[in-house]
């Protein structure tokens, strides 16, 4: 097709071309990767179509132009053009005072916020809910699922706001059975469990029913979106190799099918979690990728871009090079607070490597005052490295608690090896030497097991404490109670922390009574161990456990080992 130009029939033309591109936006549209194959081949056409409509104050043809290629802005990686397109129509419409239809109108501002929260842009809320008014207005229920979609996206990190948005959202289009309407909401569900709820399980939950769908159905960018949250996932649930796996299959997929969002994001990820396996290396020529990648995406995915780039020079110790990518992401995330909620910024470690504690614990103190779920949860382990370091050692107890029991709440078994190792130094500390040794021993049992390594900057701190307890134990003890540490089951050496430590105040019987010590005993039993085995396993006497089992015994209103069992089994 030539180029279009201004002549007498034009308006038949451009309208020709918006007609033959509406396959496009129809749900389930036969061919689709094809039809936005041949859209982008008529960029040009569609640049000029679209130009002459703004100059002949079509400005309701040119709106409706710009929804029909939203499949080509979102998988194309043409956020910001296609954004830019919405804008300057808008903007037409209100400064000429043309009357736009109300369906052209709700669509373009529920499309135009959906592209937004594709570009991390999370403050234009007033337009997504005027699309929501006007969808309901109007009573047309698959535009009512489009608007809600944009308003959940552009909540996406407020997780209690995004989530009712959804919910409707999701239920609407089960109802009317729009499978493409509804993988594309499940992805943006899956992306605010992990932006607002930091909670793998429901970015897992969501994320996985969204590629099931999205695969059925051929839509290889939501499919995308879904298996990024699910590569998440897997890295905060301790699976580091399976997530990279991932993340270098979603690169690769990407780049094949010219979807520059989902690429840029990969890389970010790729970048975070490549330092965390100590190939630093890898990790910055990743990020560095991310980087060049976001070009076009925007300052707030330059942002996070930066941010990977900063944790991969940190992971290596190159702490200059860290603080100047780390003020690179700043100046481009700050501009909307909301985003410090997911915490991807290294600041407290870097200003806990230049030796400004003051600096780090405010920078962990404002991270974990806005940050939700596991993001809470990491940002609790940098404070209790910071506590450390400022040797005030029951702020250090209390967050490396708190981690250790987010940590379980949420599965987010990847921050483990970092809690043991705080907890080994505040037990040294404390003089509980042996128990020290064997935190340090289970630390490096979880670092093998999720194939985390410590980043460099603490290696300094995590020597000196290796050294000070094979001073005070000897080699030799030093070395048997570590390996017993090393020894422990995830499981083990979880309940082997939190010894002691009450977090809840209990009822008096029942399941709900007993305390973690008893709940691990009674796992063993479970198991079929007998009390001399279980003391062995849990480093107590026979007498121990022995009481242990009595008192849940008494709570639970049993009298055998057997009754036990079956109690056990039916709460696991």
């Amino acid at each position: 097709m030539r180029i279009l130009g201004h002549h007498e029939g034009l308006f038949d033309q451009q309208c020709e071309l918006v007609e033959c591109l509406i396959p496009l936006d129809v749900t389930f549209a036969a061919n689709l990767l094809g039809r936005i194959e041949q859209a982008a081949i008529e960029m040009d056409n569609l640049r000029a179509a679209f130009a002459w409509c703004r100059e002949n104050a079509e400005i309701s043809q040119a709106l409706r132009l710009a929804s029909v290629l939203q499949p080509l802005w979102t998988t194309r990686g043409r956020l910001r053009e296609g954004t830019a397109w919405f804008d300057v129509a808008l903007a037409d419409a209100a400064a000429h005072d043309v009357e736009v239809p109300l369906p052209v109108r709700a669509r373009a501002l529920a499309d135009k916020a959906i592209l937004e929260g594709a570009q991390t842009i999370h403050d234009n809320m007033d337009m997504a809910l005027e699309a929501l008014a006007l969808a309901r207005e109007i009573d047309d229920p698959a535009l009512v699922v489009r608007a809600l979609a944009g308003c959940g996206i552009i909540a996406a990190y407020d997780a209690a706001v995004a989530g009712s948005y959804f919910d409707e959202a999701l239920g609407l289009a089960r109802t009317v059975g729009d499978d493409w309407s509804l993988n594309q909401i499940l992805a943006f569900q899956a992306f605010a469990a992990v932006t607002g709820k930091g909670d793998p399980v429901a970015a897992r939950a969501a994320g996985e029913e969204g590629r099931d769908i999205a695969d059925a159905i051929g839509d290889g960018y939501a499919s995308r979106g879904c298996r990024w949250c699910i590569g998440l996932a897997q890295w905060w649930e301790g699976d580091l190799v399976g997530a990279i796996a991932q993340f270098r299959a979603l690169v690769a997929e990407s780049d094949t099918a010219h979807d520059e969002t989902w690429k840029m994001a990969s890389l970010v990820s790729l970048g975070h979690m490549l330092a965390y396996t100590g190939d630093t290396s890898a990790a910055r020529v990743a990020a560095n990728a991310a980087v060049e990648a976001a070009t076009d995406l925007g300052p707030f995915n330059q942002g996070y871009a930066y941010a990977a780039l900063a944790v991969a020079m940190v992971a290596a110790g190159d702490v200059d090079a860290s603080a100047r990518a780390g003020e690179a992401a700043w100046q481009r995330l700050k501009v909307q607070p909301e985003l410090a909620v997911v915490n991807v910024i290294p600041l407290a470690e870097i200003s806990l490597a230049q030796g400004d504690l003051t600096s780090a614990r405010r920078c962990a103190d404002d991270a974990i005052a806005v940050a939700p779920g596991v993001h809470r949860v990491l940002a609790l382990v940098k404070r209790a490295r910071v506590a450390i370091a400022q040797r005030d050692w029951e702020q250090a107890e209390r967050d490396a608690h708190g981690a250790l029991a987010g940590a379980v709440d949420h599965k987010a078994y990847f921050v483990l090896p970092d809690v043991m190792e705080c907890l080994a130094t505040l037990a040294a500390g404390a003089g509980a030497n042996r128990e020290a040794a064997r935190l340090l021993g289970a630390a490096t049992s979880e670092r093998e097991r999720t194939g985390h390594v410590r980043f460099k900057i603490h290696d300094a701190a995590h020597d000196a404490a290796v050294a000070a307890l094979r001073d005070a134990l000897g080699d030799d003890e030093f070395h048997r109670a570590r390996a017993e540490g090393e020894a422990l089951s995830t499981e083990e050496a979880i309940a082997y922390a939190r010894r002691g430590r009450g977090e809840r105040k209990r009822p008096a019987t029942g399941w709900a009574s007993l305390t973690p010590a008893e709940i691990n005993v009674v796992r063993l039993v479970s198991e079929g161990l007998q009390n001399k085995d279980i003391a062995a396993r849990l480093f107590v006497s026979a007498r121990t456990v022995q009481a242990h089992l009595s008192h849940v015994y008494s709570k639970l209103g049993i009298s055998s080992r057997v009754q036990l069992a079956q109690e056990a089994s039916r709460h696991a």
